[in-house]
Formats: C-alpha cells, sequence, structure tokens
C-alpha cells in the first residue's frame, strides 16, 4: 500500500500500486494492436474497470471528440486527453491519421502507464513507455460537457435533499459516509428514505484527503444544473457535488464509492430506499 499523490486529483490517488496495467488484459510490452484505415473515422468506449486507479487516457497524434459519458449522449467537446475514475465510461469519436499511434492510459498519480496500439499504416511501434504530448492536453472536464436534448433532465426543483459526507482515511481505514461504516447486517444501517416520484438531490461531500468516484445504483442523474447524465462522479477532496435524479425505480439501492478498498472492505456505502 502506497500514496499517490496526484493534482488532478486534489491529494492522493490511490491506496496501492501495482505491477502492471492493463488494456484489454495485456501489458504494455505486449500490446492490444486496433487495426485500421488512414482517414477512418473510429469510435472507442472507454470503460475503466480497475479497483483502485485513476487513469489518464490519451491518443498520440490525435484529438478525441467526446460523444458520451457513461452511455449518455452529449453535446460532442473536443478534448485531447480523458481522466476516467473507476467505474467511469466514455465513448469518443478520433479520425485517425496515417502510421502507429500510442493509446496510453496513465495511471495517474502512480507513475507508471497501459498501452495499446493504433495502427493504420507502414512504420515501428513507439516505446513501451511512451507518454504522448496530448496526455498533458485539454481535458474533458465535466463542466465542458453538456447533456444532448436526449439525455437531459427535466427542470425541476428537489423535493428532497440526502447529503452524504464522505469521511475516514488512510490511518484508520476508516472510510465512511456521515462518519458511519456501513454494515447491512448491523441494526440502523446508514439508510436515506425517499419517495416514488420525487426529484431527488444526492449531494457528495468529500470530507477526506483522497478522491472518490461515488456511483448510485438503479439510477443515473444530472451532474449540476447543466452538466452530463451520469450514474458515478469524481468527488475531489474538499470538493461538493450535487446529482439530481428522478425517483422512477423503486428499491433498495445502494450509493458508493467505486474504489474497491473504500467499498465493500471500507465501508462507504450507504443504501436510498423507497417502494412503490
Amino acid at each position: 500500500m502506497s500514496g499517490a499523490p496526484s493534482a488532478l486529483l486534489g491529494g492522493d490517488a490511490g491506496d496501492v500500486r501495482y505491477p502492471w496495467y492493463l488494456i484489454n488484459g495485456r501489458v504494455r510490452t505486449a500490446p492490444r494492436t486496433f487495426a485500421a484505415r488512414p482517414g477512418q473515422r473510429v469510435r472507442i468506449r472507454f470503460i475503466n474497470a480497475a479497483a483502485d486507479t485513476a487513469f489518464r487516457l490519451a491518443l498520440g497524434g490525435h484529438q478525441m471528440t467526446v460523444t458520451h459519458t457513461d452511455g449518455y449522449p452529449v453535446v460532442p467537446a473536443p478534448a485531447d486527453a480523458l481522466l476516467i475514475g473507476m467505474g467511469e465510461r466514455y465513448d469518443v469519436q478520433v479520425r485517425l491519421g496515417d502510421g502507429v499511434f500510442p493509446l496510453t492510459a496513465l495511471a495517474e498519480g502512480k507513475n507508471a502507464t497501459a498501452l495499446a496500439l493504433v495502427r493504420t499504416g507502414a512504420g515501428e511501434p513507439p516505446p513501451a513507455a511512451v507518454r504522448p504530448a496530448e496526455l498533458n492536453g485539454a481535458l474533458a472536464h465535466y463542466a465542458a460537457l453538456r447533456p444532448a436534448p436526449s439525455s437531459r433532465l427535466a427542470a425541476r426543483p428537489p423535493d428532497v435533499t440526502c447529503r452524504l459526507k464522505l469521511t475516514g482515511g488512510m490511518a484508520r481505514y476508516d472510510w465512511g459516509i456521515n462518519g458511519r461504516s456501513f454494515d447491512m447486517s448491523r441494526p440502523g444501517a446508514l439508510r436515506f428514505a425517499i419517495a416514488q416520484g420525487q426529484r431527488v438531490r444526492v449531494i457528495f461531500a468529500n470530507a477526506t484527503t483522497m478522491y472518490h468516484p461515488m456511483h448510485i445504483h438503479g439510477h443515473t442523474f444530472a451532474l449540476g444544473p447543466a452538466g452530463p447524465r451520469k450514474d458515478t462522479v469524481i468527488v475531489r477532496p474538499g470538493q461538493q457535488v450535487a446529482c439530481d435524479f428522478d425517483a422512477a425505480n423503486p428499491g433498495q439501492w445502494m450509493t458508493h464509492c467505486h474504489n474497491l478498498y473504500h467499498a465493500p472492505q471500507g465501508g462507504m456505502m450507504a443504501m436510498l430506499s423507497y417502494q412503490t
């Protein structure tokens, strides 16, 4: 276990450094190669399936156009790089050049990379440790993404607000919400009661020194009053994020950190409950 400082993530970038980081199951010294033709427009779907690592992604020599986040369309937005927390997904479109290009995923704060290749023509592949300049280019920040009309949540004030303070730290490994570690077997497990048909606002307020990619099961939310439609959002240290959704899917729904060590092992979970 080791700290990993990252200015982009506002502090500590993870609990664990791994010996290898993978793209489609392959190490960077034996990368997966995707074949295409020069001039083709391709769609790439990025999925961060990691347990503890956020990735900064770029395709060397290219600018991407972001078209979807977490499966929902956005107004197309240009970006040189993406920052993807655990559980987040992005779709992009790219017009390919001629050659062999590195698709590099930098393990944010951990000084290591994963690699795939995009080949459209002749040429030698770049070195396994390549870090294209686009990694340090313009990021697709949440604030720069706007929902497409088909994914826009109708304007409506919230009927109920659930404030979830993200608490705990590395020293005692006591991750929790509102100062409590979730335990389903314990009476009084952390639950927030809402009602069907309500517009619900969940406020994630991060009081820790680490970022947390927070996820709500069974629903998608609007990120702020004009932000994209998502189901997972990075909440940086000292940051507060408001997520609005309509309670239209009754059940017992978990909301939790998508860092594997902070949720089931650390207890940074709560439950949103409502019935028909």
